[in-house]
């Protein structure tokens, strides 16, 4: 696999660090288990981190020295392209590995991964998890536009991948319409949510999660997990929140918003200036980023966890909430409409309008059975969905492409797996 950009190790809701660090590091974890050995390579951000960092059995994360260390921002990281294809290929030569397939994550690493596989002469898996076009089409007017650079280059890599592996149909729908891609090389693998860390708990979870986070216990609590940018929607809530105590100043009402600045000229007290011009910033805290350990606590602490992103490719925050036991709103964008059952696990809402967001915001906070209803329906809801299945389908498709993919006329066949050269 590759992850050039961001490494599957780093803390999620910091920089550049998302949903996508979860999926792969998740998947990896678990195609590992399933016996596939997985090598991921990711661009050194620091000289400790070492080489090699082995992760579990039959996974290592590979840490490539490209450029600096520190001071490129995610924009500049397309002239370390070479850099890093090169570490790459000085790591395998000297270690004498040799791969079945590739997996890259994101245009970045598949530009590095579409030289791989004409080196290597294997197949080139890729995941895009977000595409400009479809970012450009959503983003709420305050948010930079993708660079049309970018929009080429993922161009190329629909062109050219053997396997476009998306989360849902309306990803690949997406890749369809703004990038006129085949659909017979287009598969459907669903992401999944680490059940067994992601539940309710015991029936006094909420209680304690609360006290650990100094919530009174019997407020109503709003939750929102994930980076601190305009795609992600943080100022949708709140200013729907500033909205919900114009209508009643009285309300008793909590919201956690728990992430890191991210994107250009990104800053950590841009929604918190914003709260308190709107009069609502003792009604809401600002929570650093946290591994999955403790994010569970904020889950399960929340009445609702709303996700007001102007596009999700599928919603991780949402499918780990239900599995909370919390009931989600989300915009009905991207793959969240899959993720959310609405009606039965939660909530969708059409717009980023703060007045249409307070309505449903109301209705839930103010429903308490419908709102209980729908955390124990998440739960089952969730449990559908586990990144076991998610390995289990990539490896069925990895499987396919080796076996089937030809490769500059010549057909592959085998396992999938890491081995040593010969």
């Amino acid at each position: 696999m590759i992850s050039m950009h961001t490494s599957p190790l780093q803390q999620p809701g910091i920089g550049d660090s998302g949903g996508m660090n979860v999926y792969i590091l998740s998947t990896a974890t678990e195609l590992a288990k399933q016996g596939v050995e997985v090598d991921i390579y990711t661009r050194a951000t620091r000289p400790s981190q070492g080489e090699i960092v082995q992760v579990a059995d039959n996974l290592q994360v590979i840490n490539i020295a490209a450029g600096p260390y520190e001071g490129l921002s995610k924009e500049e990281l397309p002239t370390q392209l070479a850099a890093f294809a090169g570490g790459m290929l000085s790591f395998t030569r000297r270690e004498k590995v040799s791969y079945d397939l590739i997996h890259s994550h994101y245009w970045l690493s598949g530009q590095v991964g579409w030289l791989m596989r004409d080196l290597w002469r294997i197949p080139l898996i890729h995941t895009a998890h977000t595409l400009a076009a479809v970012k450009n089409s959503y983003r709420d007017d305050a948010d930079t536009p993708e660079s049309e650079a970018r929009r080429i280059c993922e161009q190329q890599l629909v062109d050219n991948a053997d396997v476009l592996a998306v989360n849902t149909q309306e990803e690949m729908q997406d890749l369809m319409h703004h990038y006129d891609a085949e659909p017979d090389r287009i598969s459907v693998v669903s992401p999944g949510a680490d059940i067994e860390l992601y539940s309710p708990g015991n029936d006094r979870a909420t209680e304690r999660s609360r006290r650990e986070l100094g919530i009174p216990l019997h407020a109503k609590v709003v939750a929102f997990v994930g980076r601190l940018q305009p795609f992600k929607g943080p100022q949708v809530l709140i200013k729907a929140v500033a909205e919900l105590f114009e209508r009643d100043p009285e309300r008793n009402l909590r919201v956690l918003i728990c992430g890191g600045p991210s994107g250009p000229n990104a800053s950590p007290d841009t929604y918190r200036n914003l709260a308190q011009e709107l009069g609502v910033e003792k009604r809401i805290r600002f929570l650093d980023p946290r591994p999955p350990s403790e994010l569970v606590t904020i889950y399960r602490a929340a009445d609702i966890v709303a996700v007001p992103s102007f596009n999700e490719s599928f919603g991780l925050v949402a499918m780990e909430a239900q599995a909370s036991g919390t009931p989600v709103i989300a915009a009905r964008v991207g793959g969240l409409p899959i993720a959310v059952a609405e009606g039965e696990t939660g909530l969708l809402v059409d717009g980023h309008s703060p007045h249409t967001w307070a309505d449903a915001l109301a209705t839930l906070l103010d429903d308490d059975e419908t709102r209980i209803r729908m955390g124990e329906d998440a739960v089952e809801h969730a449990r559908t969905f586990s990144w076991a299945a998610t390995a289990a389908q990539l490896s069925s498709l990895y499987n396919e492409a080796i076996a089937n993919e030809n490769v500059d006329g010549e057909t592959h066949h085998g396992q999938v797996n890491a081995r040593p050269g010969t």
